[in-house]
């Protein structure tokens, strides 16, 4: 038997103040979009803003629908228009921000388990670390380096080549 220790270091922050002013200004579009999530069932909307190293960025947020799960995350809207118009594009950092409208979360809430996987795919391909940024509506914001910081075995393309 091998026994192996995986490790994760995030980083936690008081508020959007302690941001860089390229980091604040990304949630700050986060935190905008989330306005335009429909989630009529959940009543929990979230935003994300993701920017490419072309300097764009481009936002998304959650969109639900009465036959589960034909809905769509913010996070996964965002980053698959991103692929669909700026392909050759890496991205640098996403920035989230979550909260139901039936109370203001403080709590960070990071990416869910489908979304994580759905940027590992853009990491893996991209060879390179997407920094993740997420915050409920106001307080603490939680960054990750990469995604596998929080989803560190990750299942890739590697395991469907024969």
């Amino acid at each position: 038997m091998i026994k192996k220790t995986l490790k994760t270091e995030i980083e936690i922050y008081d508020g959007l103040n302690e941001l860089s002013k390229q980091h604040q200004d990304l949630m700050q579009q986060a935190l905008e979009v989330r306005h335009n999530a429909y989630a009529p069932y959940s009543k929990f909307k979230v935003g994300a803003a993701i920017l490419l190293d072309n300097g764009k960025v481009v936002t998304g947020s959650n969109q639900e629908n009465a036959s589960y799960p034909s809905g769509l995350c913010a996070e996964r809207t965002a980053i698959y228009w991103a692929g669909a118009n700026y392909p050759n594009a890496k991205i640098v950092s996403i920035a989230i921000c979550a909260s139901s409208i039936q109370q203001e979360n403080q709590e960070p809430i990071p990416p869910c388990g489908a979304c994580r996987q759905a940027i590992a795919e853009y990491e893996q391909k991209q060879d390179t670390p997407i920094s993740i940024f997420f915050m409920g509506i106001k307080g603490k914001v939680v960054k990750v380096n990469a995604l596998a910081d929080i989803l560190p075995l990750a299942f890739d393309n590697k395991y469907l080549q024969f």
